[in-house]
């Protein structure tokens, strides 16, 4: 069953959006950290960045500061911390520049489906999906571990296994999660095509104010079924 999500209210100075803030600040620092090889401060970043994209999640709902700056800043940050250790690595030869073509074209997959929704008449984007969110927490597991697999020793042999364990699950997740996508928005304009035509000026003025049955409110938010919240996709 769909529901219609309730528009984020439009704050900006919040203790959320401050962290992502934060966030977004480190990136540059952070890809020049693994450039210069210290691995141990980037991965102190690193989980840094983890745990406040955990917190400020936690913040904006218990605060009640969700915000539309909120939606954008926090995926936003993930996906520049996934590109940042992306060129690093793959400068280092740490990953092979296969696994970046596909992860950047499963990017370029899902860019035609913002300017889709907004077409049909929703004012947010479509919510994240579980599995987008899953797909993202393998991929920043993958690489601080396969960062420490670049070294000496059992304990570096272990976590590039495991680091690339998660690679492969993360990148498989992310194109699931662009499937879905793509599925939920062939709904939304299957069901804008099955809308009734709106009436003639003359004849709505004389047919009185009768809603259409069908029409997307152009305020309103896309169905988002057990989806939470109306973020970028991931």
């Amino acid at each position: 069953m769909s529901t219609l999500q309730e528009a984020p209210q439009d704050r900006i100075f919040t203790v959320p959006n401050i962290l992502s803030l934060a966030r977004l600040v480190g990136v540059p620092f952070f890809l020049w950290l693994v450039l210069v090889e210290a691995d141990w401060w980037a991965l102190g970043l690193l989980v840094f960045a983890g745990l406040s994209d955990w917190l400020d999640g936690k913040l904006a709902r218990a605060l009640d500061q969700t915000s539309r700056l909120g939606t954008v800043l926090d995926p936003a940050a993930d996906r520049l911390y996934i590109l940042a250790t992306l060129v690093g690595l793959t400068i280092r030869d740490i990953i092979p520049v296969w696994l970046v073509a596909v992860l950047v074209a499963r990017e370029v997959a899902i860019l035609p489906i913002a300017p889709i929704v907004r077409r049909l008449g929703y004012g947010g984007t479509l919510p994240v999906h579980f599995i987008g969110k899953a797909a993202t927490l393998c991929l920043l597991y993958a690489f601080p571990l396969l960062l420490l697999g670049d070294h000496d020793g059992g304990a570096a042999t272990t976590a590039k296994i495991v680091g690339w364990a998660f690679a492969i699950w993360g990148t498989g997740l992310y194109w699931w999660a662009a499937v879905l996508y793509w599925v939920q928005t062939r709904q939304l304009v299957l069901a804008g095509r099955g809308a009734p035509p709106a009436l003639e000026p003359d004849a709505a003025e004389d047919a009185g104010p009768r809603p259409e049955r069908g029409r997307p409110d152009p305020g309103a938010e896309p169905p988002a079924g057990d989806q939470k919240g109306a973020e970028t996709p991931r």
